[in-house]
């Protein structure tokens, strides 16, 4: 029997886990040698491939190394956001197709979030057009956790751990001075609030900080905002407040705008930054205190130090139920899902979604889970994500005392 081959690429802004559902393909892969050839990596996604960069993984990461991709962060591919023509007659999707017949490709992943399924979704379509047995398979991931038709999303409770923990240390800190202060935490989120919900765990007791949390899901009001500050500080000395980079007011501005010019990205979304900044001095003029902003930033999704060991496992095993079902089910035009089965004991599965219908779609917060006039988190969000946050994985430690990753791009 001709043994097809696989390759794998990485789309988007990276994960703390996206290299464990990388880890988990390549792995299951290895474990069927008998019926798969060479597993390739794309390096820089699609746009990447189509210049000609790829790896292959045997060559790449040989004997043990490959285990260092589970605590490796970032891409270990390389990411692109390149976006594929909306119409299937482009000439690009004809070379692509000739590049995998060139390789002998049987079998193509792509891990990533919406504009990733979006890549999927095509060239599973222009597969169909032209008869091609390829098998085309999306790996979720985000810590956005904003894709639709799963539970959550790889990377989201990395992601919501870090947020959780970071804002209970700045809590810590704020404690420090008898003085009234505002401390406004911004944390990534463009439409949907799922990571800036997760600050609501941080809280040790009821009545702990964070006070006020705002997500994109309801407009903002400087005025009620004002307001609402000014009311948690007087039973307060400190107020810790959390808000996501994407809040808006009720025309559908982004706060961030009103004190910045916003570029935009390749697939033309405004670049988000600056809105912790604005409330900042907005407090402090208004509301006449001492005020603080601290802007999360790159961290929320690369840092390993806070990796969730559920989160961890969940990418591996959706990664390696992706191989498996392309190869043994013939499955294709198919997004890996998680089904949980309970809340208490924690127990989730791996389902399957057609692509076409999650690519350029995004999961909000439910409103119900909104309290507080929309300042706060309610239990039933706490009982969702308080799962997805357990369990520190052992990370392997170099001979410096940092952390050992798997380096695509070291020299020597």
């Amino acid at each position: 029997m001709d043994k097809r081959n696989v390759i794998i690429g990485q789309s988007g802004g990276p994960t703390a886990v996206i290299n464990s559902s990388l880890y988990g393909i390549v792995f299951e892969a290895m474990e069927h040698s008998d019926r798969i050839g060479k597993t390739y990596g794309m390096v820089n996604g699609i746009e990447g491939f189509l210049e000609g960069r790829y790896l292959n993984f045997a060559e790449a990461l040989p004997g043990g190394n490959l285990e260092f991709l589970k605590s490796t962060p970032g891409a270990y591919l390389g990411s692109c956001r390149y976006k594929l023509p909306d119409d299937l007659s482009d000439e690009v999707y004809p070379r692509l197709f000739e590049k995998f017949k060139e390789l002998n490709i049987g079998y193509f992943f792509y891990i990533g979030g919406n504009d990733s399924m979006d890549t999927v979704s095509k060239l599973c379509r222009y597969a169909r057009q032209i008869d091609s047995d390829i098998r085309f398979i999306g790996e979720p991931k985000t810590i956005d956790n904003d894709l639709v038709l799963t539970d959550h999303t790889p990377g989201y409770g990395s992601a919501a751990r870090y947020v959780a923990q970071t804002v209970r240390e700045i809590t810590m800190d704020a404690y420090v001075y008898e003085k009234k202060s505002v401390t406004i935490v911004e944390i990534m989120g463009r439409h949907a609030g799922w990571l800036t919900a997760a600050s609501v765990l941080a809280r040790k007791y009821e009545g702990d900080n964070p006070l006020l949390i705002y997500l994109p899901e309801v407009d903002f009001d400087e005025g009620h905002f004002l307001a609402q500050v000014e009311s948690a500080l007087e039973d307060n000395i400190n107020v810790i407040v959390c808000v996501s980079e994407g809040i808006h007011d009720s025309k559908g501005k982004f706060i961030c705008e009103y004190d910045s010019n916003l570029g935009t990205d390749t697939f033309g979304h405004k670049m988000l930054a600056g809105c912790g900044k604005y409330l900042e001095k907005l407090v402090r003029d208004c509301l006449h205190v001492k005020a603080r902003s601290v802007e999360l930033n790159v961290n929320q999704r690369c840092s390993v130090s806070m990796i969730s060991h559920t989160d961890q496992q969940e990418a591996i095993m959706a990664g390696r139920y992706g191989l498996q079902v392309a190869l043994n089910k013939g499955i294709t035009g198919k997004m890996i899902s998680f089904v949980r089965c309970s809340d208490d004991p924690y127990v989730v599965a791996c389902g399957l979604e057609n692509v076409d219908e999650v690519c350029n779609r995004e999961r909000h917060v439910p409103l119900e889970w909104i309290t507080g006039e929309g300042t706060d988190i309610s239990d039933d969000f706490i009982t969702y994500a308080l799962p997805l946050i357990q369990g520190a994985p052992m990370i392997p430690m170099g001979e410096d005392g940092l952390p050992a990753f798997a380096d695509r791009k070291k020299r020597g």
